[in-house]
């Protein structure tokens, strides 16, 4: 088998690659044989309509996904009111542990769409979602839970986050490589959206009926219903392709591969800065502006942290799209320019306690992070089909053996991005531990998005780089 590697040493094919007339095979438990979305006849005949149903409940499941990953971000800030006293250490561990177990998770959940068929995993992954959400009902009921036993369950919001890498590696079969960015930016942000609706929904929902305290149970009973409906729509209206195996040879290749561990740091920048910032910033709206951090309807109190994630969420597929018309590359360093720029302004603002301003630049720190994450996932396909030889890298996918080693690398680099969302929060507090403020943190944060900017341009956009001509 040839690796990525070794095709890279190999001279450029310019070749136009035979596309074979697709002849679909449907088999029971709704599995699908001979799907080629490159075939631009059987695209347009049929291919979009079933590519399309399958990313609509895919959305949906991985939108489920991302709330109950962050539901611990809102609920920590309530928890004093219902009766918990947990430290601000202890606080922070709460908000980033579903971080670190939902990027764990995501390695082998990279690998469980060609194990056990796209719409079968999505089932079971849904499914998986009723333990944290029950759990986390259980356990803030009673306010004399421990510690230890509210950590555990916090992480168990882990299942929520490996869901991205499952659903993003089964859209990618889906669709042809120039309609890539799009959709999968569309898969992404709709799933990312769930961080808003839940930092939105839960201070609502808990605040219904209740008098004096809070019937936090709420926040995780309210989502049980919507995820048992999206067990039952995967199982009815979604696909399996048989296309999409494993090819563990060729993760292996894709993980000897420098540009994987690039292409991660960079989505460490985008991805991690976004749900890192996500599951925090209502505990740093909270602590910095008390008075602001929250409006009364009635007896609500709806936080305004929801609309960072919301911000984010939305600008994520158009980072995918304009990846797709100009290059991931310059999409990529345009948005770490933006977020450099971003971070310089809350930082300046920390000291005005102004909060509408900090609220302003940090939406603008949201924006570029959601736009950079479409551009920089865009990339990942173009990267490993540029590897393989393809001159037209930005508009062709290659062999079936470089789709599977880019699809798994999706899967990789998700996971390892994702750790920015617990190493975020940790930063912060170990910031505020130690100086009472986050200045010191955001300064980092600037150097950092720096760096990443160099990166991007030194490695895929600079004249003489080597993959610069391919405009990924």
């Amino acid at each position: 088998m040839t690796t990525n590697l070794e095709a890279a040493d190999a001279p450029p094919t310019t070749a136009t690659p035979t596309v074979t007339p697709v002849a679909l095979t449907h088999r029971p438990g709704r599995w699908i044989d001979g799907w080629n979305p490159e075939d631009s006849a059987f695209w347009d005949r049929e291919g979009r309509g079933i590519a399309g149903r399958n990313l609509r409940w895919s959305i949906f499941a991985e939108f489920l996904g991302f709330v109950v990953w962050q539901l611990w971000s809102i609920v920590v800030v309530m928890l004093p009111t219902a009766g918990f006293s947990f430290s601000t250490a202890e606080t922070f561990w709460l908000i980033s542990m579903p971080s670190l177990v939902g990027a764990t998770l995501r390695f082998p959940y990279s690998f469980m769409v060609p194990r056990f068929g796209g719409r079968n995993w999505t089932i079971i992954s849904a499914g998986l979602l009723l333990i944290p959400s029950i759990a986390l009902a259980l356990c803030v009921g009673n306010p004399d839970t421990p510690f230890g036993v509210m950590l555990v369950v916090a992480g168990l919001a882990g299942f929520g986050g490996g869901n991205f890498a499952s659903s993003m590696s089964n859209i990618t079969y889906f669709y042809p490589q120039r309609e890539k960015g799009w959709a999968l930016g569309l898969n992404a942000a709709g799933g990312n959206l769930g961080a808003a609706v839940a930092q939105f929904v839960v201070p609502i929902a808990v605040t219904v009926g209740a008098a004096a305290t809070l019937n936090l149970s709420l926040a995780g009973w309210i989502w049980v219903p919507f995820i048992l409906l999206a067990m039952f729509g995967a199982y009815r209206y979604m696909d399996n392709l048989s296309s999409a195996k494993a090819d563990l040879r060729g993760s292996a290749a894709a993980l000897r591969e420098p540009h994987l561990w690039l292409l991660a740091l960079l989505y460490i920048g985008t991805f991690g800065s976004f749900i890192g910032f996500a599951s925090v910033f209502p505990k740093l709206i909270a602590d910095q502006f008390p008075d602001f951090s929250s409006f009364a309807v009635g007896s609500a109190s709806i936080s305004l942290a929801f609309l960072g994630a919301l911000i984010g969420s939305l600008a994520r597929p158009f980072g995918g799209r304009l990846a797709d018309r100009f290059g991931g590359a310059v999409v990529t360093m345009s948005a770490f320019a933006v977020m450099a720029l971003g971070a310089l302004a809350v930082l300046w603002t920390l000291p005005l306690a102004n909060f509408w301003l900090f609220l302003g630049c940090f939406l603008l720190l949201f924006v570029a992070a959601g736009v950079g994450n479409g551009s920089t996932y865009r990339m990942i396909p173009s990267v490993f089909a540029a590897r393989s030889g393809l001159r037209d890298a930005h508009h062709r996918s290659g062999d079936v053996g470089t789709q599977r080693k880019a699809a798994a690398a999706l899967g990789l680099i998700s996971a390892i991005g994702a750790y920015g969302g617990f190493v975020i929060p940790q930063i912060l507090g170990l910031s505020h531990g130690a100086t009472g403020s986050y200045s010191a943190a955001f300064i980092g944060f600037i150097g950092a998005y720096v760096v990443l900017f160099a990166v991007t341009f030194l490695v895929y956009f600079r004249k003489n780089a080597s993959l610069a001509g391919q405009r990924l």
